[in-house]
């Protein structure tokens, strides 16, 4: 579970200047200071939050947004560090955090590709190599026919990194998208509670919602296996047959095989019907009773004459 760890003051100032007040979208109205403010996780519930995902055996981490939230961060041995969108070229963040040696992931929301060619070069100019990309779309919520997840994959041949997605999209079909093209992080708002109105609750994840993402992104990848082609053991048990020849009626030797005497229907046994240059206009060698299936021997044709 990841957390973000932040105060109002190391990312805004109180002002009422215009361009601190947001005037669309779903924190319209808002005051951005005040809604860092709001939206803030107090940072004396880290070690508690910390404690509580060890005694329940699930990893927690966070984004610090300065040097006093990795400080803290470090302190309960947080195992990864993620970095926000708007942070990507943040880079004395991006040091600060590359110094504690831990896994790093990277969003990549209103980044042009020239924002993430430099970032990366930063990386790789202060030595990090474990790290991972994730796509995503800076709108809250954001549009699904917006998500453009093939970037995602771009993103992977670009960079031969671990690529993922940062979802804002409404539901989880984004999401599974993602993982089927690859995807091994997806990172999604969650909120326990919707009628709490937080300020993520109208695009965050109920905890059902939480349960239908990863039971989907599972059977998802899940599904991808690996080429295969023939009969699966799964498909054994099912009556599956080609069409193959059998007669139609009784059949005379002598007789001319034809499509009024022959028919092809399902079955394991008979001459399938791909070979139907071979059979059609062949001469019956023997009688054939109706309804049984054409053999090779039972057949004298051009093509396949003994």
């Amino acid at each position: 579970m990841k957390f973000q760890t932040y105060t109002a003051d190391s990312l805004s100032i109180p002002s009422d200047e215009p361009e601190f007040q947001i005037t669309s979208g779903t924190w319209s109205g808002w005051n951005l200071y005040e809604l860092y403010k709001e939206a803030a996780t107090p940072y004396e519930w880290f070690p508690d939050l910390f404690k509580h995902g060890e005694d329940v055996g699930i990893t927690v981490f966070s984004s610090p947004f300065d040097s006093e939230a990795v400080e803290l961060l470090e302190s309960l041995n947080a195992p990864a560090y993620k970095i926000a969108s708007n942070e990507l070229t943040d880079w004395p963040l991006i040091q600060r955090v590359a110094a504690t040696g831990k896994p790093l992931i990277l969003s990549t929301g209103t980044a042009t590709l020239e924002d993430i060619e430099s970032t990366v070069d930063f990386l790789k100019e202060i030595e990090v190599e474990n790290f991972a990309l994730l796509h995503c779309i800076s709108a809250y919520p954001a549009p699904v026919e917006a998500s453009n997840i093939a970037t995602m994959r771009e993103l992977e041949l670009r960079f031969n990194v671990p690529v993922g997605l940062s979802d804002h999209t409404l539901g989880v079909t984004a999401s599974a998208a993602a993982t089927a093209l690859g995807a091994t992080i997806i990172e999604k708002h969650f909120v326990c509670n919707r009628d709490d109105e937080g300020p993520d609750s109208s695009f965050a994840l109920s905890p059902d919602d939480l349960k239908l993402l990863c039971s989907t992104c599972r059977e998802t990848f899940e599904c991808l296996g690996t080429p295969e082609f023939g009969r699966k053991d799964s498909e054994m048990l099912s009556p599956i047959y080609r069409k193959r020849y059998y007669s139609r009626k009784a059949i005379e030797k002598g007789d001319e095989l034809t499509d009024a005497n022959l028919i092809g229907i399902r079955s394991p046994k008979g001459i399938e019907t791909k070979n139907f240059r071979k059979i059609i206009g062949g001469v019956a060698r023997i009688k054939i009773p109706r309804h049984y299936p054409i053999e090779f021997e039972m057949v004298k044709h051009g093509n396949c004459e003994s």
